[in-house]
């Protein structure tokens, strides 16, 4: 069962990442090698059930072709800066190939043919981690030194589990385990080359983590059901981990298909697909168009006695002469000004918005965004520093109000950092099975929100602010999801707050 979990997970992500509009080499070389391992764990669980020697081979010839495809993807993988190249493909192609002449000759059916070909892997194995290890040595300090440190700790963990193999034949009943880890390893790796601008590495780790624990409560609840109702010895616990882990797996890509063939079949079969977790979004949405219904009827009642108030105290201030006079009315007409603005706001809130969306370069959205802040007055303190993608897709959006979108958060991150910081406006390349997407980030170095306040800062009419009104973020908001995008905050107090959004990039 393991072997043949671990030949299923490895052609799936072959699949996944071949099905992939745009394939960068290092993922078409990753590929390559997951296809070069299903050959070689099919071969080996035919093997098991047939006992034929055509299946054997097949497991070898899986094996030999994965070595010279592992030390390719590695190549690419650590970007070329290391000691393994082309050379090192070649070799390792070359003794693949003298191996399987040998399947030919007498020589195969000697008992050091096998454990010479377990030697080879083995050594190969141990050149490609010092390769990765030398990397991490020179790389310097940050983000990317901490990625590949955490490959090299998973691939350490990996090959530590796999002697559970070989403890399985010394001690009866301890189950192997090293096919599951090597399909942990495999899904790991597959999130770090898909995910390669993902803003932090916990993110990384939270997605693998997510599958793993999926599959271990499936497995929990398995066994609680076999414990009750279950009247046959239960399965090892290997056979069943593994299972729920392909099963959790494939469930993304099997709920998409069946989404795209039931909306083929049924076009109003949509909620079929509706999580019961997403009624309150379908709630908020009802809440939306109720005020877009109260929105102009209510701006109509509340503008016309704002004009009158304010038209009065314009008058009376040029009829009277009295200072004080003229100051309690300043008074009146600067609180009708700012009434109107939060008129003006709830309308822009409230009201559809007519969204032209056009084929957009984001990196000059961000380009003119920043020179806006830095020539903006209140931005005197403030160091603006953009990082834009070089290849950054187009995305099909309304140029305006996203530029809004962006210049309402940078303002808002101005503002918390009224003694000088950093603004950092940076773009980046998404892609996912979720589809291709366009990152924008908006980064300050403020004082932060509070744990308490970062649930409320998208609910309209929440500030903290002594003047604020509590819209804008609820506009922005309202404003990337008609775009069909999606935004997120993060903040840490007194060390600062970042906005990611997230714009789909539909094919031209």
């Amino acid at each position: 069962m393991e072997t043949f979990t671990l030949a299923a997970v490895s052609l799936v992500i072959a699949v996944s990442l071949m099905a992939r509009k745009e394939k960068e080499i290092v993922q078409r070389a990753f590929a390559a090698l997951c296809l070069a391992i299903f050959v070689q764990k099919s071969g080996e669980f035919f093997d098991g059930i047939f006992e034929s020697g055509v299946w054997r081979n097949v497991g070898y010839l899986g094996l030999l072709t994965a070595l010279p495809l592992l030390l390719r993807f590695e190549h690419f993988f650590l970007r070329g800066r290391t000691f393994i190249g082309t050379r090192d493909v070649i070799l390792t192609s070359v003794i693949g190939l003298f191996f399987v002449v040998a399947f030919f000759t007498p020589l195969y059916a000697s008992p050091f043919y096998n454990a010479g070909i377990n030697l080879y892997a083995s050594l190969v194995l141990l050149y490609g981690y010092i390769a990765l290890l030398v990397y991490i040595r020179k790389k310097s300090a940050g983000v990317e030194r901490r990625r590949m440190a955490y490959v090299a700790i998973a691939c350490a963990v990996t090959a530590f589990i796999s002697i559970s193999d070989a403890l399985h034949y010394l001690i009866l009943g301890f189950p192997p385990f090293s096919n599951l880890a090597a399909a942990a390893l495999l899904y790991f790796v597959l999130v770090i080359i898909v995910h390669p601008h993902l803003p932090e590495f916990y993110e990384i780790m939270g997605r693998a983590i997510v599958i793993v624990i999926t599959s271990v409560i499936a497995t929990i609840i398995f066994y609680l059901v076999i414990g009750l109702f279950g009247t046959t010895p239960a399965p090892y616990v290997t056979h069943v981990l593994m299972g729920s882990f392909l099963i959790v797996l494939l469930f993304d890509p099997i709920k998409l298909i069946l989404k795209k063939i039931f909306i083929y079949l049924f076009p109003d079969a949509k909620d079929f697909f509706t999580s019961l977790y997403a009624f309150d979004h379908e709630l908020e949405k009802e809440k939306s168009m109720l005020l877009e219904e109260m929105a102009t009827a209510l701006a109509h009642e509340i503008r016309n006695p704002l004009g009158s108030i304010k038209g009065a105290g314009q008058y009376l201030k040029s009829e009277t002469s009295s200072p004080e006079n003229q100051k309690l009315l300043d008074v009146i007409i600067e609180e009708t000004d700012r009434l109107n603005r939060v008129v003006s706001q709830f309308m822009n809130y409230a009201k559809p918005y007519g969204v032209k969306p056009a084929w957009q370069d984001i990196n000059t959205i961000i380009e003119k965004a920043a020179s806006l802040v830095r020539a903006n007055e209140r931005s005197g303190k403030i160091t603006v520093e953009t990082d834009l993608h070089p290849s950054l897709p187009r995305a099909h959006v309304d140029g305006e109000q996203v530029m809004q979108v962006i210049l309402n958060i940078a303002f808002n991150g101005i503002e918390a950092m009224p003694d000088g910081g950093i603004l950092t406006l940076r773009t980046s390349k998404i892609e996912s099975d979720e589809g291709d997407a366009v990152g924008i980030s908006i980064r300050d170095t403020g004082k932060g929100i509070s744990k308490e306040d970062m649930p409320k800062i998208f609910k309209p009419f929440f500030t903290t602010k002594k003047r604020g009104v509590g819209l804008g973020l609820a506009i922005c908001l309202k404003i990337i999801r008609g775009q069909g995008g999606q935004i997120r905050a993060k903040s840490l107090p007194g060390q600062g707050t970042i906005f990611h959004i997230r714009i789909p990039v539909p094919q031209e």
